[in-house]
């Protein structure tokens, strides 16, 4: 029986925490729960949902939670955003208090395991003797695993590349990889674009600062003059992106959002992760490439650590490697090992079975 679940997130990546939310929200719809997600901004979903909300979700403003008559049987605050004080007591107004989950950000640092399911007891404020429990993403059965849909891999197995291709009025010429690129602004942008262009390339630039900075490169006349051709992409729905990645031999992403995606996409991929000016983020890289590369060829595995870290700024830019980590057996196997474990709704759901 579906229960009634209210997910709270404010937006600061567009991109980021808001498709995080939206794919969780419509994870749990498509099972049978009925789902408010509350935004302090939702003009995203315009692009990223088209045609409408499915059935089972509501969207709704984020200061209008505080007259919400009554709070949900589970309660989702993502990435540490707080609630509101006056949704907290209708919360605690509830004869049984609902399930009240942290959902922390993706990491594979060794934290992740340690504190996934710990329990935060709450001694002051409206929430005073309510419990809030962290619920950490991960990528080991000791996390709370990945979003992945019931039939994502059996529909990925369906699709006709080129057919998704010409329908936006694309296509591969003979001999020619296609490359999606989705990322931050990036100093090494030049010299990924030279080695792409070592072999022809067709390369996908999804809107955001990767696409700002082709532009100038190109009205600076600084684009490799053979070998590379690109096409500037418009807002591409969640299943559009996923049929991006599908379609594409070597994907570059960032963030949380896109990173998950692209390793579901059974593609070669390079991750930029989010900077952070404290330095925090190398320790996060390293931390998921020592997890992805465990049991790897060992030469792939130093190729793949220095792209990563040169398109991370890390340490220079080592040109003539992209083409020692586009072989997609090693991406392939790290899929079916992520398939292996719990889905991160299915193990959500297990929890409020338990508590509710």
């Amino acid at each position: 029986m579906g229960q009634h679940w209210d997910i709270f997130c404010r937006v600061i990546d567009n991109y980021g925490d808001i498709g995080v939310s939206w794919r969780l929200t419509r994870d749990l719809a498509a099972r049978g729960q009925s789902v408010r997600l509350w935004l302090d901004d939702a003009s995203a979903l315009a692009w990223m949902v088209p045609g409408g909300l499915p059935p089972g979700i509501n969207v709704l403003p984020w200061d209008q939670s505080s007259s919400a008559q009554e709070a949900g049987d589970v309660v989702i605050e993502t990435f540490g955003c707080e609630l509101p004080e006056a949704f907290v007591r209708r919360m605690a107004q509830r004869a049984k208090p609902p399930l009240w989950i942290n959902l922390e950000y993706l990491s594979a640092e060794p934290y992740v395991e340690r504190s996934h399911g710990l329990s935060s007891p709450q001694f002051s404020g409206p929430g005073r003797g309510m419990h809030k429990q962290f619920f950490y993403p991960g990528f080991s059965a000791r996390t709370g695993g990945l979003l992945r849909e019931t039939g994502l891999l059996a529909e990925q197995a369906d699709f006709d590349a080129q057919a998704w291709l010409a329908s936006q009025g694309l296509e591969r010429r003979p001999n020619e990889r296609i490359v999606s690129l989705f990322a931050y602004a990036n100093a090494a942008l030049p010299q990924l674009l030279a080695d792409l262009a070592g072999e022809p390339t067709l390369l996908l630039v999804c809107p955001g600062a990767a696409q700002t900075q082709m532009l100038e490169l190109q009205a600076q006349q600084a684009l490799p003059k053979a070998g590379l051709r690109w096409q500037a992409l418009p807002y591409l729905s969640q299943d559009g992106y996923d049929r991006l990645l599908w379609a594409s031999d070597l994907n570059f992403v960032r963030g949380e959002d896109s990173f998950v995606r692209a390793q579901w996409a059974g593609k070669p991929f390079v991750w930029q992760i989010y900077y952070q000016h404290d330095g925090a983020h190398a320790a996060k890289l390293e931390a998921f490439m020592d997890l992805y590369l465990r049991g790897s060829d060992a030469h792939l595995a130093q190729q793949t650590r220095a792209i990563w870290r040169g398109w991370n700024g890390l340490q220079a830019w080592q040109p003539g490697l992209l083409s020692q980590v586009a072989d997609r057996t090693h991406a392939l196997t790290w899929r079916e090992d992520l398939t292996s474990q719990t889905d991160l709704v299915s193990q959500l759901l297990g929890l409020a079975r338990k508590t509710g």
